[in-house]
């Protein structure tokens, strides 16, 4: 049976920062080297090097953003929760019934976005099912 492994693979491994330094300042960048060279022993090196703690970042230029109006929100879809609601499927087992919105899924692309709860169970022991806009009535 034939073994393999997988740190013979790769001969090294190399991570430099992309946060740009300060050129003024002699401090070496952060950097990171794994290397597994050596796959007649059983350990990896990992050497770590990092800038002084005395050495500032550099400031951040941004250009101050311009206030834009926000969006305003679109009408919601459906009928709010808790509204009495007639059902339209004819193959609904609740087809005439009238049962109550529990919830409304805004999103436009949902086929069946009305989740309406029935007093009355089926034959599953179900009472919750969800509809289309168009297979809903609102009862007054």
């Amino acid at each position: 049976m034939a073994s393999c492994n997988m740190a013979s693979a790769a001969s090294g491994f190399g991570l430099t920062p992309t946060v740009a330094t300060n050129t003024n300042s002699t401090s070496k960048p952060t950097m990171l080297f794994l290397s597994s060279k050596n796959n007649n022993k059983n350990y990896s090196r990992l050497v770590v090097r990092s800038a002084e703690e005395g050495a500032s970042p550099p400031a951040a230029t941004t250009e101050p953003a311009v206030a834009e109006a926000p969006k305003p929100k679109p009408p919601p879809i459906g009928p709010k929760r808790g509204t009495k609601v007639k059902i339209l499927r004819k193959e609904s087992y609740w087809f005439n019934g009238v049962g109550s919105v529990v919830a409304v899924d805004q999103d436009p692309r949902s086929r069946y976005p009305v989740v309406v709860r029935f007093n009355k169970v089926n034959y599953a022991n179900v009472s919750t099912n969800n509809y289309a806009l168009d297979e809903i009535e609102e009862v007054k």
